[in-house]
């Protein structure tokens, strides 16, 4: 840790009982509590600095486990059996990589340089074939912007800044699309991916209301503050949070969906880039395939080991009655606001066949997933704002999901001002968006191949988010969203 103890008259003095090691990344003091008649915290004490004023003989060294801490070099051992880095044992319901998809090193380029570096004719090469690959797609998508009265009276409250007010209206907007899709109801599971803080299950909650054996299970791969699940005690909703990278996420694994069988939908609000693909992947392969064998049970061995034999006798003939056999839908539907196209990978994407149809492969969808930034570098933050944004990020280590869209100037390679000058920044958009568009299009043929039909739209206004496409998929035998073609 780099840092010197300065003189009195730079800096003058710590706050009395605090720390006098003076954190020069900081610019100020350490403000820990240090020990009765003790100079320095235990964090500094046995630095080099301050064993060179004596106070400390004994000497901290870096954690192994996570150099951002240190530990007194005699207690090592003891640290390592209880610092909160150490491998902790897996759940049940992890399993490595399950939903990664195959690894083909044949197809993976050893080295692929930036966009920036690639020369006009192998540029103007690559949009050939992305125009080329696009003929046909409609890429003037269907507006489905709605609302939701749960949202209502948050929308309007006047405290809300211009950040608050834009996720309400995403929030709202997409409540309004689960609700249409008849998605909204008891007796079901939501699992939001990249769930952040929670709030999109916490406004579904709200909007159920009183709806019976409601279960929540939100999966987000880092510690998360300023959680709101952990407000709701509400006897009818139930939520669990699984800290845990959906890439070995097995939902057949966890307890609440064994035992209660209840229907999952599967939401997510800006759900960045290759976590759209292993979201996907969990859903309809990991989870749903699992499934069909009991699906294809008769009525009364599917009810068997749940009813009793008088239950079984009337609901056997209730459905014969009818005429309509039982159906257990292990997925009922997926919406998905999607995000961050250029954070997407060639080994998790599930559209690859789509990509292969079309003469694609891993090398273009590298470069056509990097362009995709091109759909927002019009709309560039200025270096001021960039700033402030990149400060705020990085005094929250755990940037909320839904704050993924913030524009091209997080990107290194694909700058407008790097690009080559022989497109307009209007026709690099139109370019970065039939990019998403492709990518996008992958996504909705494998759903179709899974026995969804699904469906690409527009749920909020460009100038609410620039990542404003969400993605809808119902299982066949249900009311279907329109596909887009």
């Amino acid at each position: 840790m780099a840092a010197s103890v300065p003189t009195q008259h730079s800096t003058g003095f710590p706050a009395e009982s605090r720390c006098g090691y003076y954190v020069e990344k900081k610019k100020r003091f350490c403000r820990m509590v240090v020990a009765a008649g003790k100079r320095f915290c235990g964090e500094h004490a046995g630095t080099a600095e301050t064993d060179a004023e004596g106070e400390n003989a004994r000497k901290r060294i870096l954690c192994p486990l996570d150099p951002k801490h240190t530990v007194y070099e005699d207690q090592l051992a003891k640290h390592l059996k209880k610092c909160n880095a150490r491998e902790k044992p897996k759940p049940d319901f992890f399993i490595q990589d399950i939903n990664a998809g195959l690894k083909d090193e044949t197809e993976i380029p050893e080295q692929l340089v930036p966009v920036s570096s690639l020369s006009e004719e192998q540029l103007e090469n690559l949009i050939e074939k992305l125009r080329k690959a696009s003929e046909g797609l409609n890429s003037s998508l269907k507006d489905q912007i709605m609302s939701h009265p749960a949202l209502n009276d948050a929308l309007h409250d006047p405290k809300n800044g211009d950040s608050a007010t834009k996720h309400l209206k995403q929030q709202a907007s997409i409540l309004g699309n689960i609700e249409k899709l008849k998605l909204l109801g008891p007796r079901r599971c939501y699992v939001e991916f990249g769930a952040g803080k929670g709030k999109l299950s916490h406004w579904i909650d709200i909007a159920l209301k009183d709806a019976e054996n409601v279960h929540f299970i939100l999966v987000e791969k880092v510690t998360t503050r300023f959680k709101v699940d952990g407000k709701h005690r509400k006897k009818n909703s139930v939520f669990k949070r699984l800290q845990i990278d959906i890439q070995h996420l097995c939902l057949n694994k966890i307890p609440v969906l064994i035992e209660e069988k209840l229907p999952v939908v599967g939401i997510g609000k800006h759900l960045c880039g290759v976590a759209t693909d292993l979201a996907l992947r969990c859903l309809v392969e990991t989870y749903a395939a699992s499934c069909e064998e009991r699906n294809e049970e008769p009525l009364a061995k599917r009810i068997k080991n749940d009813k009793t034999e008088t239950e079984i006798n009337t609901l056997t003939k209730e459905g014969n009655e009818k005429n309509v056999p039982e159906k257990w839908t292990p997925v009922a539907g997926i919406v998905i606001a999607l995000c961050c196209h250029h954070r997407c990978d060639w080994r998790h994407y599930v559209g690859k066949e789509y990509f292969r149809a079309l003469g694609l492969g891993a090398v273009e969808f590298h470069y056509f997933q990097r362009m995709s930034s091109w759909a927002t570098c019009g709309m560039r933050k200025t270096s001021l704002e960039a700033s402030n944004i990149t400060t705020k990020k990085k005094d929250n280590q755990n940037v909320d999901s839904e704050e993924h869209d913030d524009g091209g100037f997080k990107l290194t390679d694909n700058s407008a001002e790097g690009l080559p000058g022989f497109l307009t920044v209007e026709e690099k958009k139109k370019i970065g968006h039939l990019c998403k568009l492709l990518i996008d299009q992958g996504r909705i043929q494998y759903l179709q191949q899974k026995g969804f039909s699904s469906a690409l739209q527009y749920y909020t206004d460009p100038l609410v988010s620039l990542e404003n496409v969400l993605l809808t998929a119902l299982p066949n035998h249900s009311s279907s969203p329109e596909t887009t073609a």
